[in-house]
């Protein structure tokens, strides 16, 4: 190879060296590339022994192919020499141009180093370029800039990229250290190697990519028709509605339960949002509802004009990493749940035999309308307001039992703010109780009045006819104490035959004529089993205010009506 007397020699040389250079850029991976080129070293240039050492990600070389001798191939392939040993191998010894040639006579500092290597010896060289079995030389590869790439050759030490290895050769096959023909080949064959090497890598890279791009496309592909699949055959309704934007809440997509549910096609359900879909009185739950994550129990309108309670839980859900976001609601049906909830709430608060509310909703409803504050601590000109315009109707109350009016305009005083300087700290319109004068004058205070009625004559039909009869004596009455009554009044059952009427915004003579007018309702015959029986009614009348308990009501109602049946003459009071 370096006859320089023999042009045909260098040119035979040239063609294999170019031969195997096109196999280096034809192999088809990273590892055939690699024996590629330590393949080629033989084969091209001319030497026995080709050693490839490749720089790993941690940055220590591998020995990643061998070429020229299968026992010194099976020694040292797959071994790893330390960075900092090569680093030390490279900066040492003569530079010719990228190459590193360190002779023997300096080798023998090298041989307890973790470099892999081969270990031969020989006599001293004969003459001055005589190759000993001890020099070694290398060819360091790095990987290819943008500068040496329009060059068309190889980099300088410093425009150099990053090192991607390091060619080991060994044994020129005519016995003599390379010249400068020889050092330009190996140079230029370890610059096309690094090239090699990177396109390699690059291909590998790029296979990869694409081998994971198709199992995340297969993934994605599996997923959306698990998720297509999940949605149209899910049990529960299922919808999917925009996320922002002047369009907020439309419905895009439904499943079959969903339609089956509302009773509406999915055509139609595209044309609405869950704001026109919910009970007007669920707005505000929806509205509450949050977009991510939130959760509200709400009615929904069917086709047919009914309502059906759901449990509606959103979630979001992107179209793609930032592409538009969407809600996917769940909408379960809860209506059998919500109506076993209100009869139990019904149950909880209302008589059984009834219907009426119980002694508990009674006295719920009464402490409602009351607070702890006695009458006579309020400001005088309260009262006074009081007195000329009485309490503003309603029974609406806030959180501590203060109550409201929600169900009309307030009288003129309310409305203009007077009470705002005598009642700022709560808000609440004390509860007042008419007075009367000496002679039981109306002063013309309203207030809300309380109606203990205790039936005459019951135990004696319980007696005479056995309970079923008085069970539907109790019925009866109850049905017609609620009819003698305004709607928002309450009628209640406190237990055996004793009832409680609550009605606000009477006086006395108000309250007076209405006790007459239930006696009157109550004492009619009443038909049980084919048969007439009757009972009369005893009447107590208490005042509630302010200060007061709902017992101490109650209790004062209670004793009115004992007073009120032993004053009656006893005849007046039996019946049968």
């Amino acid at each position: 190879m370096e006859t320089e007397s023999e042009p045909y020699v260098r040119l035979a040389t040239l063609r294999q060296l170019h031969q195997v250079m096109a196999d280096m850029n034809t192999a088809r991976s990273l590892a055939d590339t690699l024996q590629t080129v330590a393949d080629g070293v033989v084969n091209g240039l001319g030497y026995e022994l080709a050693c490839v050492n490749l720089v790993r990600p941690d940055g220590d070389l591998v020995v990643a192919a061998f070429a020229g001798n299968s026992a010194a191939e099976a020694l040292i392939t797959g071994r790893v020499g330390s960075r900092t040993s090569w680093d030390r191998r490279l900066a040492m010894g003569e530079a010719w141009d990228e190459l590193r040639f360190i002779p023997y006579t300096e080798g023998w500092i090298l041989d307890e180093d973790d470099v892999p290597q081969w270990f031969t010896d020989g006599p001293p060289p004969r003459f001055e370029d005589e190759w000993h079995p001890s020099d070694r030389l290398f060819a360091p590869m790095y990987s290819p800039t943008l500068e040496s790439a329009r060059a068309g050759g190889p980099p300088s030490g410093a425009s150099g990229g990053e090192l991607l290895g390091v060619i080991s050769v060994d044994r020129p096959r005519n016995g003599r250290r390379p010249g400068a023909w020889g050092r330009e080949a190996l140079q230029m064959y370890a610059f096309q190697a690094a090239i090699a090497i990177s396109n390699a890598r690059l291909r590998a890279n790029m296979q990869r990519a694409l081998v994971r791009l198709e199992r995340e496309q297969q993934a994605l592909r599996a997923s959306e028709e698990s998720f297509r699949q999940a949605f149209e055959y899910a049990p529960s309704g299922m919808a999917i509605a925009e996320m922002g934007g002047d369009q907020h809440g439309r419905i895009l997509r439904t499943n079959d339960a969903l339609c089956r549910l509302l009773g509406r096609p999915a055509s139609a359900m595209r044309r609405y949002s869950f704001s026109d879909l919910v009970h007007p009185e669920d707005i505000g739950t929806l509205l509450r509802t949050s977009a991510e994550g939130g959760r509200a129990e709400l009615r929904l309108g069917r086709r047919d004009g009914t309502y059906v309670w759901v449990s509606l839980r959103n979630s979001v859900v992107a179209d793609a990493a930032d592409g538009p976001r969407f809600l996917l609601t769940h909408v379960e049906d809860i209506e059998e749940r919500k109506r076993r909830e209100l009869q139990l709430a019904h149950r909880a608060s209302h008589d059984s035999l009834t219907g009426l509310p119980n002694s508990a909703e009674l006295r719920s409803r009464l402490s409602a309308r009351l607070c702890r504050r006695p009458q006579e601590a309020r400001p005088s000109a309260i009262d006074s307001l009081d007195a000329a315009y009485g309490d503003p109707p309603g029974g609406a109350t806030d959180s501590n039992g203060h109550g409201f009016d929600f169900t009309g305009a307030l009288p003129v005083p309310h409305q203009s703010g007077l009470y705002d300087g005598f009642d700022a700290f709560d808000g609440h319109v004390h509860v007042s109780a008419p007075e009367g004068d000496a002679s039981g004058a109306d002063d013309g205070t309203k207030g809300l009045a309380v109606l203990f009625c205790d039936l005459d004559g019951f135990k004696s039909i319980n007696d005479r006819f056995g309970h079923n009869a008085g069970d539907a004596v109790l019925i009866e009455v109850a049905r017609r104490l609620t009819s003698g009554v305004r709607d928002g009044d309450t009628v209640a059952r406190l237990g055996g035959d004793e009832f409680v009427v609550l009605a606000d915004g009477l006086g006395r003579a108000d309250a007076q004529d209405l006790a007459v007018r239930l006696r009157n309702a109550i004492i009619p015959p009443i038909r049980v089993d084919g048969r007439a029986v009757r009972v009369g009614a005893s009447f107590g009348i208490g005042w509630a205010h302010c200060g007061m308990t709902a017992e101490a009501v109650l209790s004062s109602a209670d004793q009115r009506m004992y007073v009120e049946k032993r004053s009656r003459a006893k005849q007046h009071r039996r019946a049968g």
